[in-house]
């Protein structure tokens, strides 16, 4: 566990300390801001070195884990329904839950002046991810090679948007994007190796690859047809 913890902290220096280091470059040869506004920014980096270090730590005690036990249980039950629903229900939470797509819809409705309600941007953005979990998850149940389902799905795509406004195209994508984020991509991956472990011989954890490549087209087609029918 300590190991874990050490590995964690090094991942998250990684990641933050080149951003503050260029910005500190930009500060003090470029643009030269107030001296306050750049301890404030050493600050929040901070704030968000300790927040995105326990965050990690929390995925890996707890979000990995029941994300692989639910798989694993709710497969090994037997029943097909039960285990879409699951994994229809978890993508809807998870996406909901995930901070990037508030930061979307909030975006979204200021910049629409209101026009486009955050919370329905939202729940349109978890439905579309939460059928394609469920679908991912047949894929990998039934074998389907994934090449097909990822040319229906972008095709499918393709033609709605000769049918959808402009500024909801441009939205669509952008929701495909903010759903790959850190509360939803571990929990789905993991909910795919769960599955995937209790199939024995007809699957291999392999399969559970590409799952949230189809699981990024839902929010995509889900804020297309918003788009249609509000737009």
């Amino acid at each position: 566990m300590l190991s874990d913890v050490k590995e964690i902290l090094l991942e998250v220096l990684q990641a933050i300390i080149p951003i503050v280091f260029v910005i500190s470059l930009i500060q003090f040869f470029v643009i030269r801001t107030p001296i306050a506004l750049f301890w404030q920014f050493i600050g929040g980096a901070i704030m968000v070195t300790a927040g995105l270090f326990l965050f990690m730590v929390g995925v890996r005690v707890s979000l990995l884990p029941i994300g692989e036990m639910i798989g694993s249980e709710v497969t090994s039950r037997g029943s097909l329904p039960i285990l879409l629903a699951a994994a229809f229900i978890f993508g809807f939470v998870v996406t909901v839950a995930e901070p990037d797509v508030r930061v979307l819809a909030h975006q979204v409705d200021v910049a629409s002046r209101g026009a486009i309600e955050s919370n329905i941007l939202i729940i349109s953005v978890a439905i579309g991810v939460a059928f394609f979990v469920a679908v991912a998850i047949l894929r990998i149940l039934t074998g389907i090679p994934i090449k097909y389902l990822l040319t229906a799905g972008y095709l499918s795509i393709v033609i709605l948007s000769f049918f959808t406004p402009p500024d909801f195209v441009a939205i669509s994508f952008d929701a495909g994007g903010v759903t790959t984020g850190p509360m939803a991509v571990p929990f789905i991956l993991a909910l795919g190796v769960g599955a995937t472990s209790v199939l024995g011989g007809k699957a291999t954890v392999s399969e559970t690859f590409g799952l949230i490549g189809l699981a990024s087209i839902g929010p995509v087609l889900g804020v297309m047809i918003l788009g249609v029918l509000f737009g």
